[in-house]
């Protein structure tokens, strides 16, 4: 969920309205698969067209302050959970962290045991 959203950091407008749109494209997809709708079941339970929420999901169209509000109730959010940004940068960067912190402790596993074989010899 992270892709876009050091566009919105970067203070251009129109690179903010893209971080916007793929925010919004993420969150409708995945509150969409949460609650087990295709495009097709969510769009006609949003009083909307399946082509419409494709273009929508794929960043190509913005949806009116009505649509917005219809996709929510449709999904069974508050409008403004799709525009969230959730902990997603700091959750792959924990994993960052821990990719890391296993590298680290194999290269000195991996030292120790060669160390251990020259001893040896």
């Amino acid at each position: 969920m992270l892709k876009s959203y050091y566009l919105i950091l970067r203070g251009k407008k129109a690179d903010k309205m893209a971080g916007i749109r793929e925010i919004l494209a993420t969150n409708i997809k995945e509150h969409r698969r949460k609650c087990g709708f295709s495009q097709d079941g969510l769009s006609e339970k949003a009083g909307i067209s399946s082509q419409y929420l494709a273009t929508v999901e794929t960043c190509r169209k913005f949806p009116t302050p009505e649509v917005l509000e219809r996709l929510a109730d449709a999904l069974g959010i508050e409008t403004h959970e799709l525009f969230a940004v959730d902990s997603a940068p700091q959750n792959e960067l924990q994993l960052l962290r821990n990719d890391i912190i296993s590298e680290v402790v194999k290269a000195v596993k991996q030292s120790f045991a060669e160390e251990s074989q020259k001893q040896k010899k």
